[in-house]
């Protein structure tokens, strides 16, 4: 009988870059549309119903001598064809992924970024099934959250073993790729939950502002959290410098890529505010500082551990988004290069205004898929 692999045993071996072979027995569309990627990850597709007859077809394409992890939408198909496989063909190194993509899109791995300053640290949980970066800063018993997922539990468990209070949450602009857990996160512990106002001008619910000039204070230590106003992706899009030395660039900047600007509609709109804020704003900071992004769209941008960071400086000399000299032809990239919207992004970004309120199911069913709010080439 096939070994059950739970998301985050597979979850550490992808961020430890260890060589994984995965069968993945959805659908040709769903498996085109988004899959299990990392640094040493080898995965085909061959759909289930291809198999239900007998795993003659599939037998010649797997290893012998390598543990082959079946992957479904949920878990139950996959095991049966984990099974079959052991059964008919005499494999003996089957796992079947426990719960499938659907648990898969909601694990979240926490990487320790580094030690800050004056005491505490800052972690990154990375969402490798959907590539959402979120932030943990703890420092002196207290702890503030950056673009919390909706999966809050995991969140207050990290805070418990590490005995910290959440204070804080902050959005750093209004997601239209996954549904933002920091409100509800907020009113479960008696936080505060922070929102850049400019995006904030159809939402059903109190929040307070969070603006330039006016730093968020975690633990005594006085962890800054510095919000810079830098317009692009959002109107309303906030960045923050933690401790002098990290820089969140929520869905700006990225490792490898930059910022959509039109997941509201406002691709033409924004296209000026986008360059302005990677063009001048950025360019006037340390270069030292170390970039966090709030997403990631490929598998090669997971570093040591699972981080995902670049230099500033290393990004203005590497990141192709921030080589274009000629305003038209940055227009041009950033308006012809866009992947499709997000799985149901209208309903997100409704979700996170406090328009409607779906079931968590229907949340989960939302959030599946790939994020995309990166500009491609």
């Amino acid at each position: 009988m096939a070994k059950e692999m739970t998301t985050s045993e597979l979850a550490k071996r992808i961020v430890n870059h260890e060589e994984i072979f995965i069968l993945d027995v959805r659908n040709t569309d769903e498996f085109d549309d988004w899959k299990i990627e990392g640094g040493k990850v080898e995965v085909i597709n061959e759909p289930y119903f291809n198999l239900l007859d007998g795993v003659d077809p599939i037998v010649d394409k797997l290893p012998k001598d390598k543990e082959i992890i079946v992957v479904c939408a949920k878990g139950g198909s996959s095991r049966m064809i984990a099974e079959m496989l052991e059964e008919e063909a005499g494999f003996t190194n089957m796992m079947n992924l426990e719960g499938g993509m659907k648990a898969w899109s909601e694990h979240l791995e926490p990487v320790k970024v580094g030690e800050l300053k004056d005491g505490g640290a800052l972690y990154q949980f990375v969402r490798l099934g959907k590539g959402c970066l979120s932030y943990f800063v703890e420092s002196d018993g207290e702890a503030a959250i950056i673009d919390t997922n909706r999966m809050i539990n995991i969140y207050e468990s990290f805070a418990a073993e590490r005995g910290v209070q959440i204070k804080h949450l902050i959005d750093t602009h209004l997601h239209a790729d996954h549904i933002s857990g920091g409100r509800e996160l907020a009113e479960k512990v008696g936080g505060t939950y922070y929102l850049p106002p400019k995006d904030a001008t159809e939402v059903t619910f109190d929040y307070t502002p969070v603006e330039e000039g006016r730093d968020i204070t975690v633990g005594n230590t006085t962890v800054k959290v510095q919000p810079i106003y830098s317009p692009g992706h959002t109107i309303g899009s906030t960045s923050f410098i933690i401790d002098d030395q990290y820089f969140l660039t929520g869905d700006i900047l990225f490792v490898e890529s930059i910022g959509r600007p039109d997941l509201a509609g406002k691709a033409e709109d924004w296209v000026a505010d986008l360059r302005n804020t990677l063009y001048n704003k950025y360019k006037e900071l340390s270069e030292d500082l170390l970039v966090l992004p709030a997403h990631y769209s490929f598998a090669k941008e997971l570093g040591e551990g699972g981080l995902v960071s670049a230099r500033l400086g290393d990004l203005y000399k590497v990141n192709s988004g921030l080589q274009v000299d000629d305003e038209g032809e940055f227009r041009k990239m950033v308006t012809e290069n866009l992947p499709p919207q997000p799985n149901a992004y209208e309903d997100i970004r409704k979700t996170n205004m406090g328009k409607i309120n779906p079931e968590n199911e229907e949340q989960r069913e939302m959030e599946i898929g790939p994020n995309r709010c990166a500009v491609h080439e």
